[in-house]
């Protein structure tokens, strides 16, 4: 079994936002792989955020961003379940960055759910013509087509694009290691971007 340094331990807890004790145990079961470990924990953090989707938000706070030049500016409302978590550092830090986001990325959606069906028909009928044009097998056609939605997802949807400032991991991802470290259920309610 590996040792297990504290500074690891403290690389990975700013990582992740775990406990000590949490990022230990991640570690040991990793040999000490901080990829493996690190991937361990967004696993747990994801199952943990989960758990928590269904509770309650009634509290949070309007995260802004306005760019240098003063001609791109976004909002987001960021709700949580209590106004002790909605007065934290992490949350209002998570804020801004998901405003920021918005301004840099630009999404049209907040999740999947959102898109409009006649969206996603159009969006298909596209991928058809494109799949004819290039003389794909139709036995293929449904799985390169499932395979372009994801990435369009991954284009206009706020919660499945790759975050601006790290773009190992997505939105949804940065929202739900937030939601481990803090404890409680945090939603995007609504945003918006404005441009001169």
């Amino acid at each position: 079994m590996p040792t297990i340094s504290t500074a690891d331990i403290q690389t990975l807890r700013r990582q992740t936002g775990v406990g000590i004790l949490e990022a230990k145990k991640a570690l040991t079961t990793a040999n000490g792989d901080m990829t493996l470990a690190v991937d361990t924990l967004r696993k747990a953090g994801r199952k943990l955020a989960a758990a928590k989707s269904t509770r309650t938000v009634r509290e949070g706070l309007v995260g802004t961003y306005l760019h240098a030049n003063g001609k791109v500016a976004a909002m987001v409302v960021l709700a949580c379940e209590t106004d002790f978590v909605a007065r934290t550092d992490d949350f209002a830090d998570l804020a801004h960055d998901l405003a920021l986001h918005i301004a840099a990325v630009d999404p049209r959606y907040l999740r999947r759910e959102d898109v409009p069906v006649a969206v996603l028909d159009r969006e298909r009928d596209i991928y058809r013509a494109q799949l004819k044009t290039a003389g794909q097998p139709k036995k293929m056609w449904p799985a390169i087509i499932n395979g372009q939605l994801e990435k369009f997802y991954a284009d206009v949807c706020l919660l499945d694009q790759a975050y601006v400032k790290d773009d190992r991991r997505t939105v949804g991802q940065l929202i739900e290691s937030t939601v481990a470290k803090l404890g409680e259920n945090i939603q995007v309610s609504s945003f918006a971007r404005l441009t001169v």
